[in-house]
């Protein structure tokens, strides 16, 4: 069902000992990979429900989402004005889940990099986990098909994390997540101003300083075989530069004995 025409209402139980769980499908052109991803996610767990982010996609993804919708009450419909970034796509599909009633809200890349049919073993680690991070680098992790480049950036990216912010999480930087409502109720999201890379670190970040348990469960990334990879190197140097920031106020606020609650970085 589209938002705006149709009220949501509980339409499933919810996945056992989670509650009701949104996925949220963030869409700029994605025409050729949206039907088949959703498709999975329902085959995989029927019983979550879909939130398509769509950001006025020209190719005609938004359209597509809305018939989906109109076939299936589990799948829901945002229309964004316009492109305006990933991390301001999830941080709307979150306060959409949270005005809806949902109980934990997973993202999920719409190109089918993250596998629906192991979103049930985030669900599973959810039952007694505040966040659940898919992970690429933890022990039985994998990515398959990425150029040597991507491998490289990604690894020291996820070291210089560590490094920097002193989190001991392997994958601060993966997009296939679950948190759960009372963590995205304590994020401040009016001062969240990443996209992309540093959006899911600063994330991350928020959720372990506000003492939240984070867990990691092993995935194996696939890179896209339609389309093209929104990664850039503008993400990766604003992911640089916002994490040596944080860094370096987290210690002056740490040398100072400034009290950190975690809902600012």
């Amino acid at each position: 069902m589209s938002e705006g025409n149709t009220p949501v209402g509980d339409v499933t139980e919810g996945y056992p000992g989670v509650g009701r769980v949104l996925v949220v499908v963030p869409t700029y052109n994605e025409a050729d990979n949206l039907e088949v991803i959703v498709g999975r996610i329902r085959r995989a767990v029927p019983a979550v429900e879909v939130l398509v982010a769509d950001d006025n996609s020209p190719d005609g993804t938004g359209e597509i989402a809305d018939r989906l919708a109109a076939a299936d009450e589990q799948i829901h419909v945002l229309h964004r004005p316009g492109k305006a970034g990933l991390g301001a796509a999830y941080v709307q599909g979150f306060r959409w889940a949270i005005d809806h009633g949902y109980d934990a809200v997973v993202e999920m890349d719409a190109d089918g990099s993250h596998a629906p049919e192991q979103l049930s073993q985030l669900l599973d680690a959810a039952r007694t986990a505040d966040a659940v991070i898919g992970s690429r680098w933890t022990p039985g992790g994998k990515v398959v098909n990425w150029p040597w480049h991507r491998f490289v950036i990604s690894r020291v990216g996820n070291t210089y994390v560590r490094l920097a912010l002193g989190m001991p999480h392997g994958d601060a930087t993966g997009g296939y997540r679950v948190y759960k409502i009372p963590v995205l109720e304590k994020i401040d999201f009016e001062s969240v101003s990443s996209q992309g890379y540093s959006f899911q670190v600063e994330l991350t970040w928020r959720t372990h300083k506000a003492g939240f348990r984070i867990v990691e469960v092993p995935i194996t990334f696939a890179e896209r075989e339609r389309g093209a990879s929104k990664m850039s190197s503008s993400i990766v140097r604003e992911a640089l530069m916002r994490v040596t920031v944080w860094g370096l106020r987290s210690r002056r606020d740490a040398l100072f004995g400034r009290r950190d609650t975690g809902d600012k970085p």
